[in-house]
Order: C-alpha cells, then sequence, then structure tokens
C-alpha cells in the first residue's frame, strides 16, 4: 500500500484504512518514523521544583530519569548503566545527589557523572578521563512555556518549529496565571485494549461528546436551572505538523472564570474579578478566549492537552497494535487559592478522573472500534469526512482535527517506508 489514506477533494471524501489500528509492521514503522523522530512530551518543568529532584518516565520506548540537576539545570538522563545495562534508578520519584545502581554499585551524580564504583584500583588511571563512562543523556531536551519534550533524533528541527501553531494555544491555557502552571501531585495511569491513535481521534472530536457522555449533560443541565438546552458550539484549527485543536463553548464551569451554579455563589464573584484581571491584561478578545472558551489540543504525535472543566496532560504509547498505555497529568495555574483548587480538582474527578463521567465512556469506545476491526479484510476503510466541504471552515463538532493528525501520520509513514525501500 503506498498510502494509508485516500483524500478526495471532489467528493469531499477522507478515507483511513484500518490495518493502521491493527497490523504489527505498521507499529514497526511507527516506531521508526515517530517516536524516534518526533518531539515527545517528557514532563512539565514544575515536576522537579527543587534541586535533586527526579522522576523516573517512560517515552517513545526508553526508560529515562528527568531530573534536576546540582547545577539547576534539568535533563534527561538514559535509565540505564554504562557498565553492564541495568537500570540505575528503580524509584518513581524522589530526591538525590547520587544515582546508584544496584547490581555492582557504580555511583552517578544527579547530572548521570561517574562519581564512585568498587574495586576502582582494577581499573586504568584514565578511566572515564573521557566521560564514556557517564549516564548518556538524551541530547535533543527542549521547552515552550513549562512543557518539556525531547526528541531522540539529533538533527530534528526546534520543538519551537516543530509547535508550529499549537503555541497560541498553549499560550492561552498557561496565560490563565501570571505565574504560569504547575502540575499537581498524583499521575492517573491505566490502560486500554485499542489502538494508541484511537485515543488521539477522541481527544479532538466534539462529535461524540453528546452521544457518548449523555448521562454528564443530563446531569448539568439538571444542575442548572437556566440551562434549556446543552450546546457544544465552537471551531476546528488546523495548526501546522500534524497538531490540531477544536475551541468551542460548553455548560460546564471553568476555575479560571466562568462560574456555575453547583459553586457557591460567593465564589463568582471572586470569579468575575479575575475574568476582569484577565481582560485588563490581556484585552476583551483574548482574555474572554482565556476564561470562557475550552479547548482541547492535539499535539502530534501523542500529546492532549485539555483545558476544559480542568487542565490535564496526557500522553500515551504503543504496547501492541491494540493495546496502549496512558499517562494523565492534572495541571493548575500556580498560586490559584484554595476555593478555585477545590472546584478544579472535583471538577477534574468528576468528567475526566478515572472514575469519571468521560474516561470510561472513552475507553469502551476505543475498545468497541478495535474489536470491529477484526473485520478488517471485509470492511477496510474508516472514513473521517465530516465537515471537508466547509474546507478551513469546520466546526469543531466536523473532523477536520484528525485530518490535520492523518496528512501528518501519512506523510511521516510514507518517509519511512520510502527509506526502508531504499536500504533494500
Amino acid at each position: 500500500m503506498t498510502s494509508y489514506i485516500r483524500e478526495d477533494k471532489e467528493k469531499h471524501e477522507f478515507l483511513v484504512h484500518r490495518s493502521v489500528f491493527t497490523d504489527r509492521e505498521v507499529l514497526a514503522r511507527e516506531r521508526a518514523g515517530i517516536f524516534n523522530k518526533c518531539w515527545l512530551f517528557i514532563g512539565h518543568d514544575s515536576e522537579l521544583p527543587e534541586v535533586g529532584d527526579f522522576k523516573r518516565k517512560s517515552v517513545g520506548g526508553r526508560h529515562l530519569i528527568f531530573t534536576k540537576g546540582s547545577d539547576g539545570e534539568i535533563r534527561a538522563l538514559y535509565n540505564t548503566c554504562p557498565h553492564r545495562g541495568a537500570l540505575v534508578c528503580r524509584e518513581d520519584s524522589g530526591n538525590t545527589k547520587v544515582f546508584r545502581c544496584f547490581y555492582h554499585a557504580w555511583s552517578f551524580k544527579n547530572d548521570g557523572e561517574l562519581v564512585g564504583m568498587p574495586g576502582k584500583d582494577s581499573f586504568p588511571e584514565d578511566f572515564n578521563s573521557d566521560g564514556s563512562k557517564n549516564m548518556t543523556q538524551v541530547k535533543r531536551l527542549e521547552s515552550y512555556r513549562g512543557f518539556m519534550f525531547v526528541n531522540f533524533d539529533n538533527d530534528a528541527i526546534s520543538l519551537d518549529e516543530y509547535l508550529a501553531g499549537a503555541k497560541e494555544y498553549i499560550d492561552l491555557v498557561v496565560d490563565q496565571s501570571e505565574h504560569g502552571l504547575e502540575v499537581l501531585d498524583g499521575i492517573q495511569e491505566y490502560s486500554v485494549r485499542a489502538n494508541w491513535k484511537l485515543l488521539g481521534e477522541n481527544s479532538v472530536d466534539l462529535y461524540h461528546g453528546l452521544p457518548t457522555h449523555k448521562t454528564y449533560f443530563d446531569i448539568k443541565q439538571a444542575q442548572d436551572p437556566d440551562l434549556k438546552k446543552v450546546q457544544l458550539e465552537g471551531k476546528g484549527i488546523d495548526l501546522g505538523n500534524g497538531h490540531a485543536v477544536m475551541e468551542y463553548v460548553a455548560p460546564w464551569g471553568r476555575p479560571i472564570a466562568q462560574w456555575t451554579p453547583l459553586w457557591d455563589e460567593s465564589f463568582k464573584e471572586d470569579m468575575e474579578q479575575a475574568k476582569a484581571d484577565l481582560i485588563d491584561k490581556f484585552g476583551e478578545e483574548r482574555g474572554s478566549r482565556i476564561t470562557d472558551y475550552n479547548r482541547n489540543i492535539l499535539i502530534f504525535p501523542n500529546l492532549v492537552i485539555n483545558d476544559i472543566m480542568a487542565v490535564t496532560a496526557r500522553t500515551y504509547y504503543p504496547t501492541s497494535p491494540g493495546f496502549m498505555e496512558v499517562q494523565g497529568y492534572a495541571l493548575a495555574p500556580k498560586g490559584e487559592g484554595p476555593e478555585a483548587r477545590l472546584a478544579r480538582n472535583d471538577s477534574f474527578l468528576e468528567f475526566l478522573g478515572p472514575g469519571g463521567f468521560a474516561t470510561p465512556d472513552d475507553n469502551e469506545a476505543l475498545e468497541l472500534c478495535q474489536e470491529g476491526y477484526m473485520n478488517n479484510q471485509e470492511v477496510q476503510w474508516n472514513d473521517i469526512s465530516k465537515g471537508m466541504m466547509f474546507g478551513d471552515e469546520a466546526l469543531a463538532t466536523d473532523e477536520l482535527q484528525m485530518r490535520s493528525f492523518w496528512r501528518k501520520y501519512d506523510e511521516v509513514i510514507a518517509q519511512t517506508r520510502t527509506k526502508e525501500e531504499t536500504k533494500i
């Protein structure tokens, strides 16, 4: 197959071949062309507030240590001992000056430098004089507004160039607070028996919102006596490089500055003041976008930033064509008051949390899709054409966002195939 998508602009038809969700050869190409070449989210700089802080991470099939060295610099170290290969760090998080390998007790500073090993007399005096026995550092680690990414391709374009139009929407999220965002304690981890790309599609798919999450919206309608009809209205936007966003209005409260009758009346005054402050700082148009509008941002290939009733970041990786592992972070403005933080956390748990109204529904839908792909021999194509007739003026409930992803995906996988065929 020369392409996994079929796009007919005259017929306004966009099709994706279902083998991309089931084929192990496709997954191998994804690992080579996407997870080895694209910028991948490793974490937020607020996860490492103190010198010596570290988090153990799994990114793009690699085990990494996300650490702030004694010099204050944040690094990503490959979590493998240069001696015999064992994992050096076995704790998920903590604070340390030295990482010590369990196997032979080689010790490394928190910047990866080898500083000790038993039986040193059995090694040459100039052993490691060239630094080759230090822990290896990921060479490409870059940040945008606190969101940190790694790239295993040393020749990749800069993160700033890669993010393209997504930067505008990350700015709208971060600018909720003059002090920026911070990751809240804890991490949401779960697995789904479905292909990883389905979660990316789902995350920028407003079309499924009302039918799939009907129970949640029925509750929102009951909570707000002035809410006559639940509406999800907005637009979908191609941000370049496979990134996309849907920006829209919705009936839930936003702790930054959109009050809901579910919250205390006194909280309403605080939110009105917060909105006024943001409008004063950024102007009416931008201030209202920050406070009144929701954003689901898809950063190609596998980062979703949701700025809805709470702010979350989700990243997800395949372990097989039909199975993925997901990690979700909750973020909040630094310096947020306790009442707003409580409302934010309650809203997160109600909809986005592991027992909320959204996540289990979405996981069920994705797993049903994966089961349906057992009919791939007879039914080979997914249709992702909704709103194609509107061009760039798509609604948030259309599927422009997914088409943006798939065009970039097909381009990257085609390059991988070309290189493999050239080698042969």
